[in-house]
This record gives structure tokens, C-alpha cells and sequence, in this order.
């Protein structure tokens, strides 16, 4: 007869209760931060680099990190590529309807330019 391992862990758990028991002073798990309501309102409109069409999306203050952050939700949910600089948010193709889109839904105000 094989005994398994958590056999096993049982059987220690019932020779030591004490080990069951959870401490009392464990400190109190920090509250996650709410991500704050963007008040902010973006700039949605259609620029042209080199030749090639780009969506530019600017007017989003915020640390560069989550500029980063919001580019690269919004190359994955569109499917495309992209950059950041200077704060502003390139997405590569004409996808400025998806975008604004997008923007909305996360609770950004957002004018459309050139559409």
C-alpha cells in the first residue's frame, strides 16, 4: 500500500496541531491602490511618419511608465505595434476609431482630430 504525500502531511498535522494554527499578529494586507479616474482629455488623430500612416495619441500626463503601460495595452488590443516618446503614444496604421474607442472605454475624454 503506497502512502502519498499528503497522507503524510496529514498524518503530521494531526500529531501538531499548533501548526494549523494561524498567528494572531499577522499584519493586515495593504489595501490596493485604486486606480485614479483619468480626468485627463486625449488627443486622438492621424500622423504620418516617413511615408507611413500612425495613429498619435497625446495629452496623457501621467509618469512614463504608464504611458508605456497604456501603449502596450492598446498594441495588444489593436493588434499592431508601436512606440513612446516625450509622452505622447504612436500606434503604427490608421486605427484612430478603435482607439478613441478604446480610450473611452477606459474612461478617458478623447478628441477626435482629422477623422
Amino acid at each position: 500500500m503506497n502512502i502519498d504525500w499528503k497522507d503524510k502531511l496529514a498524518a503530521i498535522a494531526d500529531e501538531h496541531p499548533e501548526l494549523n494554527r494561524v498567528p494572531d499578529n499577522l499584519p493586515e494586507p495593504a489595501p490596493e491602490p485604486q486606480p485614479r479616474a483619468p480626468k485627463q482629455t486625449l488627443r486622438v488623430e492621424l500622423d504620418k511618419r516617413k511615408g507611413k500612416t500612425a495613429t498619435l495619441i497625446t495629452g496623457y500626463d501621467a509618469p512614463d511608465e504608464d504611458v508605456k503601460k497604456m501603449a502596450q495595452t492598446l498594441k495588444i488590443k489593436l493588434a499592431t505595434g508601436g512606440s513612446t516618446r516625450d509622452g505622447e503614444i504612436l500606434i503604427q496604421g490608421d486605427v484612430r476609431r478603435k482607439a478613441a474607442e478604446l480610450l473611452e472605454g477606459m474612461g478617458f475624454k478623447v478628441k477626435r482630430i482629422n477623422f
